[in-house]
């Protein structure tokens, strides 16, 4: 069994210091940290959602939808062939909004 001794106690202080102090100096000279101030990327997530929700958007479902009927007219019908084009259209008329709130509500 180990036994504290008084040489033994003031090495540990004196470890202990050498931790505690610079942290509190380090604390002493901390700011604020701002989440979501940086606006970096703000001008390339505007001009992506408008064009997503505007003829962008359109573009991509009606591309989708022709896919489908494409498909369709080939001879073997699937349901997806319908399907995954209202869902691309949902998707990118509704989708944008949607994920844009959820990111401004988590950050």
């Amino acid at each position: 069994m180990k036994t504290l001794t008084l040489a033994g106690a003031k090495q540990r202080l004196g470890r202990a210091a050498d931790y505690i102090l610079p942290g509190l100096a380090v604390l002493a000279c901390a700011t604020a940290a701002q989440a979501g101030a940086d606006a970096t990327f703000g001008p390339a997530l505007d001009q992506f959602t408008n064009f997503l929700e505007g003829s962008g958007g359109k573009i991509i479902a009606v591309l989708s939808l022709a896919g489908g009927i494409i498909g369709m007219a080939s001879g073997r019908f699937n349901l997806g062939q319908v399907a995954i084009p209202v869902a691309v259209g949902i998707g990118v008329g509704t989708g944008v909004p949607i994920v844009t709130s959820t990111v401004t509500a988590i950050i």
